[in-house]
């Protein structure tokens, strides 16, 4: 039957602040066999060594050069066989990649650039993802199905955001977005909540905290699991946990069940 596997993503806007808040108390009840954190916002020695109810057996730190952003954090209960910060795509070392290998899983927890700042990092976000698609496909080709997460900062489709047509010209929302995840899709990768949950409204990953609009439920889903099409029949759920609290971001997960 082979093992199911809990796989956990999340944004935490922070990690050390995360952790003051007891936010990130329920993962290590959670049974999860692999989580990525995204926007950690610190260096691997600044992290508390009881970050987690329970200690992870590895753990793969990548800071962003510039200290206090970005960053990402991948703690597991698998052993990879290679893990990487994966440079060739995070060209300006941001803390954008953990890479880790296991089996014949290519595994990728990512923090993808945010393009709204000015049109010079939407075109670098849109830079960064042909980079990265372009990497991934190299993984397939070596033979490896794809697992990737993290926080895409773009929503799909007008039923992944509460607003649409007001964010048609907003970055994260913008046809040339937007027509990336098509892209992605038609690689073979599979959106695989919406493969649970091919019609569900209202579920979204992020709220903006000037707005107050997590109370009302005014949000986007920006955050994601994809998984190569060969794994399609080893999905077996797929959730965003939108009661848990702690970041303007909730966390999503994945269960898997991959062959012994």
């Amino acid at each position: 039957m082979g093992r199911s596997l809990l796989f956990v993503s999340w944004n935490v806007n922070g990690i050390r602040a995360a952790y003051r808040k007891g936010a990130l108390d329920w993962i290590g009840e959670s049974g999860a066999d692999i989580v990525a954190l995204q926007e950690i916002k610190a260096e691997a020695g600044e992290i508390p060594e009881d970050i987690f109810a329970r200690k992870f057996r590895y753990s793969f730190i990548n800071p962003s050069h510039k200290k206090g952003q970005s960053g990402v954090a991948l703690y597991s209960e698998i052993e990879p066989d290679y893990h990487s910060a994966c440079h060739e795509v995070d060209i300006l070392r941001e803390g954008r990649i953990n890479e880790i290998h296991f089996g014949k899983i290519a595994f990728f927890n990512v923090y993808f650039p945010n393009g709204q700042r000015n049109e010079e990092r939407l075109n670098y976000k849109m830079e960064f993802y042909e980079r990265f698609l372009k990497h991934i496909q190299m993984r397939a080709k070596e033979g490896r199905s794809i697992i990737f997460c993290g926080d895409l900062n773009t929503a799909h489709r007008p039923i992944d955001l509460a607003r649409a047509k007001a964010n048609e010209k907003i970055s994260g929302f913008l046809p040339i977005e937007r027509e990336w995840i098509d892209r992605v899709e038609d690689a073979g990768y599979i959106d695989t909540f919406r493969h649970i949950h091919p019609d569900e409204k209202d579920r979204y990953s992020w709220w903006s905290v000037r707005t107050g609009a997590r109370k009302r439920n005014v949000g986007w889903r920006i955050d994601y699991f994809f998984v190569s099409r060969e794994l399609e029949e080893s999905i077996e759920d797929a959730d965003i946990l939108s009661d848990i609290e702690g970041s303007d971001h909730a966390p999503v997960t994945l269960r898997l069940r991959l062959p012994q």
